[in-house]
């Protein structure tokens, strides 16, 4: 199994990845409507643009293994902060299962968090190069 660990992460990476990618980008061409949606839930549609950053940078990092550790914290902090603020209906099937999806999602990212991005990561790639800072992020 540990010849195929760096391919394993990597394809976990890009999955985990994909949905926030997928998803920043169509905030960016419905707007407005997800703008009401946050309102709706009695969130500022002033952080959109904050949300809509944090997709598209943290799923490209995450895929990438660019700061992998610190990304993934953050990013299942972002999940699960979504999951409260907008999953939290739960005679809605939909809404349960949605909130079930963020906690599952915050459990990859949090074992990116404790195992890294991989060696077929740029975190990998960095400190094979010693250019990162004393290589703390990556351990």
């Amino acid at each position: 199994m540990n010849t195929l660990q760096p391919a394993l992460v990597l394809v976990a990476r890009i999955l985990l990845a994909f949905i926030f990618v997928f998803e920043g980008s169509a905030k960016i061409e419905t707007y407005s409507s997800v703008v009401d949606y946050m309102q709706a839930h009695g969130v500022p549609g002033s952080l959109l643009p904050l949300v809509i950053v944090t997709e598209l940078l943290g799923g490209a990092m995450i895929a990438t293994g660019l700061m992998t550790r610190w990304v993934a914290i953050a990013m299942a902090g972002f999940v699960l902060l979504t999951a409260f603020f907008f999953h939290t209906h739960f005679a809605d099937e939909a809404q349960l299962i949605n909130f079930n999806k963020n906690l599952a999602i915050a459990g990859g990212f949090l074992a990116l968090a404790a195992h890294g991005g991989g060696a077929w990561s740029l975190d990998a790639l960095l400190a094979r190069h010693g250019t990162a800072r004393e290589n703390t992020y990556m351990r």
